[in-house]
């Protein structure tokens, strides 16, 4: 086991893991974040993501570890049920969820997104979701929620 030191949401955790945990775990069952999700473990679907310096970054594969220090921002450090982003706000309003799961996901990946292209095309945009799967296939009322995040 070795103890490192977290920056989720503004706040510093220390906790400790084994070498090799995937920041998941360590999110989830180590410090209570329900946001990211497990999908796949590889990688590929997209439902774990999170923020690493304002990157979106598949938390299944990363190691713990490897992070220690950095700023890690989750679903919950965007807003709440109580108090939803502005984006957030946008995913509601489009009824963009079906089942749901994907939302992390989608939502995580598009705040970064957006955080550093703020009048992307509809292709753009597209292109930036392109990673993340939806099984229920309600991709066109996430582009929607995107772009009606942008119009606000």
């Amino acid at each position: 086991m070795t103890q490192i030191t977290l920056l989720v949401n503004g706040k510093s955790k220390s906790i400790n893991v084994d070498d090799d945990i995937p920041l998941l775990y360590a999110l989830r069952d180590d410090l209570g974040m329900k946001g990211p999700k497990f999908g796949c473990g590889l990688g590929q679907c997209g439902a774990c993501t999170v923020q690493i310096d304002g990157q979106a970054v598949r938390s299944c594969v990363t190691p713990a570890k490897s992070v220690s220090g950095k700023k890690i921002t989750t679903l919950e450090g965007l807003g709440s049920t109580q108090k939803p982003s502005k984006l957030q706000q946008a995913f509601i309003d489009e009824q963009a969820a079906q089942c749901g799961y994907c939302l992390n996901g989608m939502i995580m990946t598009a705040s970064a997104f957006l955080a550093k292209n703020k009048n992307p095309s509809d292709a753009q945009i597209t292109e930036a979701m392109s990673g993340n799967l939806c099984r229920c296939g309600t991709h066109q009322r996430i582009v929607a929620a995107v772009k009606r995040y942008l119009a606000a």
